[in-house]
């Protein structure tokens, strides 16, 4: 029952996992050297999304239980000002990993009622001030370098970030589903 109803809600998904899937074996088959690789290659990446997601799942879980809505909502929500673009800044130059991390964290802030704009911040640091990244380039390009980046990217991640949730506010925007799963975290938390 469940396999027809992913089959109707997620037909193309299923249909390029069918594809790439066949390639696959075929490749293997055939020797293309080529698809072997991007096999190869996808294997090592799922393993290490295997490895990584789990964490990430718990590490969100427990903020999702632990971290109240009003904390969240008091340094990151509306009219929480221009500190809680620095609490975003902060909090994703401590991130380790990519997407697969920051995203769920993202996701959860959203739900607590962090503002749009501060997310938006949270989710562009992220891929500008990552600790280990920053740490890397600095190693190979100097730290003049990497603190002129900051001196730069760093405003405009924070003004764009602004405009941003400026404008989903004006347009009364709100992600799907958001308002529902919330509730239900609350009803749950009550």
């Amino acid at each position: 029952m469940k396999v027809v109803k992913i089959l109707k809600q997620h037909p193309w998904t299923v249909g390029v996992g069918a594809l790439f899937s066949i390639f696959m074996l075929g490749s293997l088959h055939t020797g293309f050297a080529p698809g072997e690789a991007i096999g190869r290659n996808f294997l090592s990446f799922l393993g290490q999304m295997l490895r990584v997601l789990p964490c990430v799942f718990i590490l969100v879980g427990l903020f999702d239980v632990w971290i109240k809505t009003e904390t969240v909502e008091k340094h990151l929500g509306h009219g929480s000002g221009l500190l809680s673009y620095v609490w975003a800044v902060l909090l994703a130059g401590t991130t380790v990993g990519g997407l697969q991390v920051v995203l769920p964290v993202a996701h959860a802030l959203y739900v607590k009622r962090a503002n749009l704009s501060v997310v938006l911040a949270f989710l562009s640091a992220a891929g500008i001030c990552r600790v280990p990244m920053t740490l890397f380039e600095a190693s190979f390009l100097g730290w003049r370098f990497t603190c002129i980046r900051f001196a730069v990217s760093l405003p405009l991640v924070v003004l764009f970030s602004a405009v941003i949730g400026w404008w989903f506010d004006q347009r009364r925007y709100r992600l799907p589903d958001v308002d529902e799963t919330t509730d239900k975290a609350e009803a749950q938390h009550r």
